[in-house]
C-alpha cells in the first residue's frame, strides 16, 4: 500500500470516529511525523481537548482504543504520545515491498488532484527589447516547474508566454533605431537581443535626459504601434520577433517549453478590451467620473484603496486595463478572437503556436482554463490583486492566481568573476540602467567551470560526453538556485556556493544520483524484483525506504500550494538519506546474494524516484559527474 493511501485511510478513519462519537467536526491534520513520533502523526487530541474539557492525551487514548479494534491497512500499531499527539507506526515489511515495486513504474508519484481539468500557467513574459538576465530566469524556472508538477497531479496544463510587443520598452528601441542613429545590425556577431538590451535600449533612454525632443518621439511611436498597418508597427514586429527568437533560444536551453505565444499587439487589435469593458459597464463594475481630478475617466472601485483608473479622459487605456481582457480571455470569459499558426517545434517535440488575427490553416487551439496561474514578480502585486479581485466578479474566488516572487541579485564575488566592477555590495539588476548579467553569459560561465572539473574526474569520457555533463549540471544549478528559496525571499546568486557538492546544492543532489549509477554499473548482478526483498532491515535502509515512499505526499503538497520548493526540499532530503545509506551500508559486498539483490533493488528504487523528482524541477539526473 502506498504511503499517501495510508495517510488518506488514517484521515478517513479519524473522521469516522469523530462522527460516531458525536464530536464536533474540527480541521485536524494527518501528516508524516518528526522523529520520535512514529511514522504518521495527528493533532486531533489538541483540537478536541478544550471542546471536551479533557487533556489531549486522554482524547488520543480514546482514538487509540478505536483503532485497536480495527487497524487501518498498512499500520502496525497506534500510540498516544504523552504530549497528546496520536502516532501511527507503519508496517515496514509491507511498505518495503510496496515502495520497491511501485517505484519502478513510470507512473510512480502520479496523483489525481486535477481530474484532468484545464489550468493555464503564464510565465516568462519578458519585454521583447532585450535578452533574458538571471533575474528573469526565476520567473521562467518557477513557471516551468509549476507546470510540470501540475501535470504530475493530473491537470491538463496549458503554458503561455505573453509577449508585450507594443509597450514603452519596445517604443524605446524603435526610437533608438529610427531617431538615435543605431544600426539594425549588431556589431561583431553579437546576439540581436543582447545588442538591443545592452546598447540600443540603455543608451537611448540615457539620451532622453538631455534630449527631450527625442523622448517625445516615444509617444509618437506608441500611438503608431496601435495601428497594425503602419510602417512603425510593421518595423516593431520585425524587431521584437528577432529579440523574441533569441529569448526563446535561451529558455529552450533551460529545458523550458510553451504551448502558445500571445502577442499584446494582437490583444489590442482584437478588441477584447471593448468587449470586457462593456461587460464591466453593464455589471456596474466601473463608473465614469464627472468631476474632480479624474473627471472624464472610467474608474474601478478598489476596496480600501483609491479608485483605479482604467481609461483616461483622452480615451487611452491604462496598463491594468490591458491585463484585464487578457485575464478574462485566459479564463474563457470571452469568445476567442484569435486564429493560430505553428511557431515551431521545440526540442522536446512539443509544438508551440502563436496567436494571429490573420487567416490560418491550423486548427484553433483550446488555451483557456478553469483556473489561471500568472507568474509575475511582486512589483506587480498590487495590479495583479486588482485583476484577481475583478475576475472573482465573473468566476469563483481562487480561479485567477498571481504567483509572485522576489528579485534576484548577484553576489559581489559572482559579479567580479564575470568581469564587472562592484562597490563591495551585492548587485540588484536593472534593465533600464544596464545593470544586469545576461542569462546566456551565466550559463556559459557555469558550463566552463563544470567542464574543467569534469575533465579531471572523468578522463576516459569524450569531449561530447563531458560537454553534456557540464550543460546538465550548469542548467540544474541555475534552476535549483531559483527554486529552493521561499518565493518571498530575495535570491543572491553566487557561482562558487551553488557548485559545491556538499550542502543544499543541485550538484550535491546530482552527485548522489551519479553515485547510485556507479553502484549499479559495478554490480555484476541486475536487480531482480521477482524474488524476495524482505531482508531489508537496518535503520539506514528503512530510512531510505520511508523517504522514497514520501514522493507522492510531496507532489500533492507542491501541487496544492503551487510550490516547487517542496520538491526541491524533497530532492535534497532524499539525497541526504541516500548519502547516509551509502556511507554505512555495504551493497556490492553484501553478506549474501539475496541481500545484495535487495540492496540493489533499493538503490535502483532511489535512483528512479530521484530522477522523477528532479524532472519535476526540469533538472537532468546525470549518470556521471
Amino acid at each position: 500500500m502506498e504511503f499517501l493511501e495510508i495517510l488518506n485511510q488514517v484521515e478517513q478513519k479519524i473522521s469516522d470516529i469523530i462522527s460516531n462519537k458525536g464530536y464536533e467536526k474540527v480541521n485536524f491534520v494527518v501528516e508524516p511525523s518528526k522523529k520520535g513520533f512514529g511514522d504518521i502523526t495527528c493533532n486531533i487530541g489538541f483540537l478536541l481537548a478544550k471542546k471536551l474539557n479533557k487533556k489531549p492525551q486522554e482524547i488520543s487514548e480514546e482514538f487509540v482504543n478505536e483503532f485497536k479494534s480495527n487497524l487501518v491497512d498498512g499500520i502496525q500499531k497506534v500510540e498516544s504520545h504523552p504530549s497528546g499527539y496520536l502516532n501511527f507506526f507503519i508496517n515496514i515489511k509491507s511498505l518495503v515491498e510496496s515502495v520497491l515495486l511501485n517505484s519502478q513504474k513510470d507512473s510512480y508519484g502520479d496523483i489525481n488532484i486535477g481530474n484532468n481539468t484545464t489550468i493555464v500557467v503564464e510565465h516568462t513574459s519578458v519585454n521583447p527589447n532585450k535578452a533574458l538576465h538571471i533575474g528573469h530566469l526565476r520567473n521562467v524556472v518557477i513557471g516551468d516547474s509549476i507546470s510540470r508538477i501540475l501535470e504530475k497531479a493530473n491537470y491538463n496544463v496549458k503554458v503561455l508566454n505573453y509577449v508585450d510587443d507594443s509597450g514603452l520598452q519596445v517604443a524605446d528601441i524603435i526610437v533608438g533605431f529610427k531617431f538615435a542613429g543605431y544600426s539594425e545590425t549588431p556589431p561583431g556577431g553579437e546576439k540581436f537581443a543582447h545588442y538591443c538590451g545592452d546598447t540600443v535600449y540603455v543608451k537611448t533612454t540615457q539620451k532622453y535626459e538631455d534630449d527631450k525632443e527625442l523622448e517625445s518621439k516615444r509617444n509618437e511611436i506608441l500611438k503608431e504601434l496601435e495601428d497594425k498597418d503602419s510602417e512603425i508597427s510593421k518595423f516593431g514586429q520585425k524587431i521584437t520577433r528577432n529579440v523574441l527568437a533569441d529569448q526563446l533560444e535561451t529558455v529552450w536551453n533551460l529545458g523550458v517549453s510553451y504551448d502558445c505565444l500571445n502577442f499584446e499587439s494582437q490583444i489590442v487589435h482584437s478588441k477584447l478590451w471593448d468587449k470586457i469593458f462593456e461587460k464591466m459597464k453593464s455589471d456596474k463594475l466601473v463608473r465614469l467620473e464627472t468631476d474632480g481630478d479624474n473627471s472624464g475617466c472610467w474608474v474601478m472601485p478598489v476596496n480600501g484603496e483609491d479608485d483605479k483608473i482604467l481609461v483616461r479622459s483622452n480615451g487611452v487605456a491604462t496598463y491594468v486595463a490591458k491585463d484585464i481582457p487578457y485575464a478574462a480571455w485566459k479564463l474563457g470569459l470571452l469568445d476567442d478572437p484569435f486564429n493560430y499558426k505553428k511557431y515551431t517545434t521545440q526540442e522536446n517535440g512539443r509544438t508551440v503556436y502563436e496567436t494571429t488575427l490573420e487567416q490560418s490553416n491550423e486548427e484553433n487551439q483550446s488555451l483557456t482554463g478553469d483556473k489561471v496561474i500568472t507568474v509575475i514578480d511582486n512589483r506587480q502585486k498590487r495590479l495583479q490583486n486588482i485583476v484577481s479581485k475583478l475576475m472573482t466578479k465573473f468566476r469563483t474566488s481562487g480561479t485567477y492566481v498571481h504567483l509572485g516572487y522576489e528579485a534576484v541579485t548577484l553576489s559581489q564575488n559572482t559579479v567580479e568573476q564575470l568581469g564587472f566592477a562592484t562597490d563591495g555590495k551585492d548587485v540588484q539588476m536593472s534593465g533600464r540602467k544596464g545593470i544586469y548579467i545576461n542569462a546566456d553569459e551565466i550559463i556559459e560561465k557555469l558550463e566552463d567551470r563544470i567542464l574543467h572539473e569534469s575533465k579531471k574526474r572523468n578522463q576516459a569520457l569524450t569531449d561530447s560526453e563531458l560537454k553534456k555533463i557540464s550543460h546538465d549540471v550548469a542548467i540544474g544549478t541555475i534552476r535549483y538556485e531559483m527554486i529552493k528559496p521561499d518565493l518571498d525571499k530575495i535570491i543572491t546568486f553566487d557561482i562558487d556556493t551553488s557548485l559545491k557538492i556538499e550542502g543544499d546544492t543541485c550538484s550535491y543532489i546530482q552527485y548522489s544520483y551519479a553515485r547510485a549509477s556507479r553502484i549499479l554499473e559495478k554490480s555484476e548482478t541486475k536487480p531482480d524484483f521477482s524474488t524476495s526483498i524482505s531482508n531489508i532491515k537496518t535503520d539506514h535502509e528503512i530510512n531510505l525506504i520511508k523517504q522514497i515512499a514520501m514522493f507522492e505526499t510531496q507532489v500533492k503538497d507542491a501541487a496544492n500550494n503551487y510550490s516547487p520548493k517542496v520538491i526541491a526540499r524533497y530532492c535534497y532530503s532524499l539525497a541526504v538519506v541516500f548519502s547516509s545509506f551509502y556511507e554505512h551500508i555495504q551493497v556490492l559486498n553484501a553478506e549474501s546474494p539475496e541481500l545484495l539483490n535487495s540492496r540493489l533493488c533499493l538503490v535502483l528504487s532511489f535512483q528512479n524516484t530521484l530522477k522523477k523528482a528532479l524532472d519535476l524541477l526540469g533538472i537532468v539526473a546525470p549518470e556521471r559527474m
